[in-house]
């Protein structure tokens, strides 16, 4: 009971800070925040995502070419493109550590207005620190894994940013249904998101890139949004005020 309580706490968690840091505001802008606020979440993203941390500056190139060349040749990953779930994943894989490392052209276009922490980058990003989280999450498993079939949800937790990613990026693009027809193959995958925080409302998201609300039918929940606005309130973040217009 313990690990499956512990995975879940973690699987929201890590996604908290992909779709509100990362995703949200590294990538898309829907709201500033202060040099401060901006480390703080820095460090919620290294603790919570632990081994698969990923950079919010590579994050949000990454993710801007994404909806710059969606279901094209150039999109970073496109099921369209990848001969499976697990091609998709390491292409993927690829162009973020390239993009990470400074290797990868990048247009000037998606680099503007990026968070970056240079101390932050190279700690969560070292192998050090990588295997520092797997060692820690192996020992709680070693301890509270009471039945063997409870293993099988080590390599998910080693790995949980990008399984997050492909969940959406695979997933999402291949079965669910459509508020809007666009030119790529985008889908909302659930009716009500209880297991991504909104971010399953891929299709939504598309249409409206800047918009700080996923949802846009009455049952499109979206349980990021009310905490946004909460944080907001309480000046944390500034939301912009008009959140439905495309970072470029």
């Amino acid at each position: 009971m313990i690990i499956i309580i512990f995975f879940i706490s973690l699987w929201y968690l890590s996604l908290f800070t992909q779709t509100f840091f990362e995703h949200r505001y590294s990538a898309h802008a829907m709201f500033t925040m202060s040099k401060g606020w901006e480390k703080f979440f820095y460090v919620l993203t290294w603790l919570f995502q632990g081994s698969s941390f990923l950079s919010p500056y590579a994050y949000g190139i990454l993710h801007r070419m994404h909806h710059a060349y969606a279901d094209t040749d150039k999109d970073p990953h496109s099921p369209l493109f990848s001969k499976n779930l697990f091609d998709m994943m390491w292409k993927t894989k690829v162009i973020y550590s390239s993009i990470a490392d400074g290797s990868f052209p990048a247009e000037e276009r998606f680099k503007r207005n990026l968070p970056y922490w240079g101390f932050m980058e190279k700690l969560a990003d070292s192998w050090i620190n990588r295997l520092a989280f797997v060692g820690l999450y192996t020992w709680i498993f070693y301890m509270y894994a009471n039945h063997w079939y409870l293993w099988i949800l080590l390599p998910f937790t080693i790995a949980m940013a990008p399984v997050h990613g492909a969940v959406i990026n695979w997933f999402a693009h291949k079965f669910g249904y459509t508020n809007i027809t666009l030119n790529d193959t985008s889908k909302n995958l659930l009716p009500v998101d209880f297991l991504m925080l909104g971010e399953s409302y891929h299709n939504n998201h598309h249409k409206f890139g800047g918009r700080a609300n996923f949802g846009i039918r009455w049952h499109e929940f979206d349980p990021i949004y009310p905490i946004i606005r909460l944080f907001n309130a309480f000046g944390i973040i500034k939301l912009k005020l008009n959140n439905d217009l495309n970072y470029m």
